[in-house]
């Protein structure tokens, strides 16, 4: 086969996991394109299939898996011809793979992830390129907003969490590099940068010797058409005063914050590794809601840890209570070989476990819905993220609601309606879901 006859190729992909994960597979797509080959949406009338995938818990792995084995089908059954499993998953269990997967042509390491076209050169036996250096990134989420990943890898070593043997240490990406992105993604049409990293807050430490998160949301925003700029992943050790004051007044800074917190309880902290204890983290939260009261606060938290006990739950619940959060999201704990929790004693029943994350999911809901109904009749300006053909509705997110992950804004057209531009709407309702909103 001929490089021409190759670049004639369709190439799709399914993107798991993480906006970090989906970063990465934007970046091969990118590459692919700039070969020569055409993306499609359309997985079953592709020829090559990439599988991009998380394997940071038991159920993402099980996603992977599920994906994979629907590969294996559609290439049996002669829709595909080649099969590349990419991300997190080859990472945990790259030795048993080809074993376990024997219809996928090739399981890509994350380190290898740049040299995707000359995967595939070799999968069909055309002689191999030099790598791409120059391209664009494809864009899988809507045009009005990107995730700008600016560090990978991880050096906390909480107990429980898989990320930095699968990721390795902590790795920040050079300013400069950072600002030539965002400014190419605000050439494009895109409004608002999502900054991501497995931890945000410690973005530099390593190039610099001193933290540059602020430093660089300052070349960021002399980005005249980059609208917003928010921040997910920050670490709670990590959040001073300087960066809830720089978030506060700087007017590109979106006024809001993902802090995962994961617990409250002293024991139960210690032993996830986390670097904030009870006290530490009250004092925090009460500061940010009596001194930053105009930042949206997300968080997660995990339920079920090994040795959680009953009234360590109780004090969790009543710190959800207390602190009323904007949003939060609760996870079981999930049991993951070659973490340190994995071999701790006293493991939480699953059953207590499923008990307890439906009990403090609803409790956190009925917070967030009451907060958010006490915001029906105030205008926000919100970014039109896309159109629904079904209901024949807008549906927007505003500065203190993060895209996908928070409640989102639904608006019917006027007439003055833009897709991928900003508007006022009135807020008239919510429906525990989304709000509805009128154009003002």
């Amino acid at each position: 086969m001929t490089k021409e006859e190759l670049r004639k190729k369709l190439v799709s992909a399914i993107s798991l996991g993480c906006d970090k994960n989906r970063v990465d597979l934007e970046y091969m797509l990118g590459k692919l394109k700039e070969y020569g080959f055409t993306i499609t949406e359309e997985v079953e009338n592709s020829d090559i299939l990439i599988v991009n995938t998380c394997a940071f818990i038991q159920p993402a792995m099980e996603e992977a898996i599920y994906n994979i084995l629907y590969a294996e089908k559609l290439k049996r059954n002669g829709n595909i011809e080649k099969v590349i499993v990419t991300g997190c998953f080859p990472e945990r269990a790259f030795a048993n793979m080809k074993e376990n997967f024997p219809q996928i042509d090739c399981f890509l390491r994350l380190r290898e992830n740049e040299n995707i076209c000359q995967t595939i050169e070799e999968l069909y036996g055309v002689e191999k390129s030099k790598p791409i250096k120059d391209f664009d990134r494809i864009l899988t989420t809507t045009p009005s907003y990107a995730y700008l990943k600016i560090a990978d890898g991880c050096n906390n070593a909480c107990s429980y969490c898989t990320i930095p043997r699968i990721r390795g240490r902590y790795k920040s990406t050079p300013i400069g590099q950072l600002v030539e992105e965002a400014k190419e993604l605000v050439k494009r049409g895109v409004k608002e940068l999502i900054l991501v990293a497995q931890d945000t807050t410690r973005y530099g430490e390593d190039l610099h010797g001193e933290n540059a998160l602020i430093k660089l949301c300052d070349k960021l925003s002399k980005i005249k058409e980059l609208k917003w700029i928010r921040l997910h992943y920050a670490y709670p050790e990590k959040v001073s005063d300087e960066l809830l004051s720089y978030i506060a007044n700087n007017p590109k800074m979106c006024k809001y914050l993902d802090l995962p917190l994961q617990h409250i309880d002293d024991q139960i902290l210690k032993s996830m590794r986390r670097r904030l204890g009870e006290n530490e983290t009250r004092t925090l939260i009460e500061k940010i809601k009596t001194k930053y009261r105009q930042i949206a606060l997300r968080t997660t938290f995990i339920v079920g840890y090994p040795g959680e006990r009953r009234k360590d739950f109780k004090k969790l619940v009543d710190f959800i209570k207390d602190s009323e959060f904007d949003y939060a999201g609760f996870f079981p704990y999930y049991r993951e070989e070659n973490t340190a929790s994995y071999y701790m004693k006293k493991q939480v029943n699953r059953y207590i476990k499923r008990y307890r994350l439906n009990k403090i999911a609803k409790l956190q809901h009925q917070i967030a819905t009451n907060k958010m109904q006490k915001l029906i009749g105030t205008k926000v300006t919100v970014l039109v993220d896309g159109f629904d053909e079904n209901s024949g509705e807008f549906y927007c997110h505003s500065e203190k609601l993060s895209p996908t992950v928070d409640f989102g804004i639904k608006i019917i057209d006027n007439g003055n309606v833009k897709l991928y531009d900003f508007i006022e709407v009135k807020l008239i309702d919510f429906d525990g879901n989304n709000f509805k909103g009128e154009v003002v």
